[in-house]
């Protein structure tokens, strides 16, 4: 029979391109090598990390060799091989035992090795497998071109190496894709639950279920505390991209200056530092959602841009021309009056309708009506978790202040004076949670004859306004998540007044 070598050592070549199965291929290989070479019989295998040789594919033996292992130091001629660079044979005289005889098939029976040649297979100076070729005449492979064997051994194992490596980018994709999941459910189950019972909360859960599954853009708006952001993760999960990432961004913490890089990604050399390209926010969001936290403070020049994806659906990473397709479902929140920031030209109208198909407003918490007594014993429940403490409990006497509160910084507020309170309480050994374990809440009636600011004894006025003014700014950071931006807007003054006047008064 006529051999065409040239064909065969193409379509060895073209299978390391193809989607073949793995095992398709290497039996592929072992075919083509029985029709080039004068053998009887071939076997192709891989050495694994215990030390074993795995046959993988065989043509011309008993196929029951593909349920077994070699180690090497039990076949002397497998360890002669795997030792030797170079192409080893084992002439019809070789004293050796050979791992095939008894197994070689010809007209239906099993006869012994008369002629081998054996070649180890090197990926990047790692030996990865061995290839072996048998023959029942003697001197069978007295005049083989040694380029030709070369060549066929080299193509065996750029063969192993690119299934192994396909098989790696396998197995680290569906690893990802579970660290993903994972990564997703765990941010689900912080995040907590949405609590409430009021009519006013019951609006906000119809809102987010009809909104939740269409792509339209939602602008969430509410006071600090209210939970603007647990609205975005319950829009996310009741969509149809609950099983893509929610990718979070606080547009008030975006470094100045790379912002833009944070948002749309940068290609490398774009500007000092950028060592390398990198995704932005809205690309790693892609398929799913972005959360844009604090979209009033986002820059102007900024907006315009972020226009363009909404409209268009189209990015260009920082320091490049190309233009980046993506589709992502914007969700964004804000605790400004953005229709006044449009009207003092500090936001983009445009953008503000773009934003603004569905709005959604959630309730501060004094408006939320028996709201507070529900959400405490949700608190409460976790904090029994958290300190151990499975019998803490709100007196009625205290939960009923509770009630009467303001509570400026919403659920956030609430649920860190618990906290103080539940852990005054476990600091005395007791269980029950009293008015007094409370540090920043006095019942109305009780205010003067309690507060420090109305002292028994004299003391100066200037000494008496700065305590407050210290209590004051440090309550509307508290209640702004720390950032002097927010409190500034709670305080209605000016951020860098604000800012000096706590920095004298010693606030960090």
């Amino acid at each position: 029979m006529t051999v065409n070598v040239e064909q065969t050592l193409l379509d060895i070549a073209l299978n390391l391109s193809t989607s073949l199965a793995s095992e398709e291929q290497y039996q592929h290989i072992v075919e083509g090598i029985s029709q080039v070479f004068p053998c009887d019989a071939a076997a192709l295998f891989i050495l694994d990390e215990q030390g074993f040789l795995t046959p993988v594919a065989v043509k011309g033996v008993s196929h029951s060799i593909l349920g077994r292992r070699f180690f090497p130091s039990a076949h002397p001629r497998l360890q002669q091989i795997m030792q030797s660079r170079s192409p080893v044979r084992f002439d019809a005289n070789c004293p050796l035992p050979d791992p095939f005889d008894g197994v070689m098939l010809t007209a239906d029976q099993t006869i012994d090795v008369h002629d081998c040649l054996g070649c180890s297979l090197y990926v990047e100076g790692q030996l990865v497998g061995v290839l072996t070729m048998d023959a029942l005449n003697v001197g069978a492979f007295d005049d083989l071109d040694t380029m030709m064997v070369d060549t066929f051994t080299a193509l065996t194992a750029a063969t192993l190496r690119n299934i192994a490596q396909l098989k790696a980018l396998k197995a680290q994709n569906r690893k990802h894709r579970s660290v993903t999941q994972t990564l997703i459910q765990q941010a689900r189950t912080q995040q907590g639950e949405m609590v409430g019972f009021s009519p006013q909360f019951e609006k906000l859960k119809q809102n987010i279920a009809t909104v939740a599954k269409s792509d339209f853009a939602v602008l969430v708006s509410g006071e600090t505390g209210t939970g603007k952001e647990l609205v975005a993760h319950n829009l996310h999960a009741q969509s149809h991209r609950a099983d893509k990432p929610m990718i979070y961004v606080n547009c008030a913490a975006l470094p100045e200056g790379l912002a833009e890089s944070e948002l749309f990604g940068h290609v490398k050399g774009a500007f000092t530092g950028a060592n390398s390209h990198r995704s932005g926010k809205f690309e790693l969001a892609d398929g799913g959602t972005i959360f844009l936290d604090e979209i009033g403070e986002l820059p102007l020049i900024l907006q315009a841009k972020l226009l363009r994806v909404i409209q268009q659906g189209e990015l260009q990473r920082v320091g490049s021309d190309q233009h980046l397709t993506v589709n992502v479902r914007i969700i964004a929140a804000t605790n400004r009056k953005l229709e006044e920031e449009v009207e003092q030209g500090r936001f983009r109208a445009d953008l503000f309708h773009r934003l603004n198909v569905f709005p959604i407003y959630v309730p501060p918490l004094r408006e939320r009506e028996g709201d507070i007594a529900v959400l405490s014993g949700y608190l409460l429940e976790k904090m029994r978790t958290q300190f151990n403490a499975p019998n803490l409990h709100v007196h009625p006497k205290a939960l009923q202040v509770l009630e009467s509160q303001d509570w400026q910084g919403n659920i956030r507020q609430l649920e860190h004076s618990l906290t103080r309170a539940a852990l005054h309480a476990i600091q005395h050994e007791q269980m029950t949670i009293q008015l007094h374990h409370f540090d920043d809440i006095k019942p109305s009636d009780d205010v003067k004859n309690t507060s420090r600011y109305f002292p028994l004894d004299s003391q100066p006025m200037r000494t008496l306004v700065e305590l407050y003014q210290k209590d004051l700014i440090t309550h509307a950071l508290e209640c702004s998540n720390k950032t002097w931006a927010q409190a500034a807007d709670f305080l209605q003054m000016d951020r860098g007044n604000l800012y000096r006047m706590g920095k004298k008064l010693g606030i960090q």
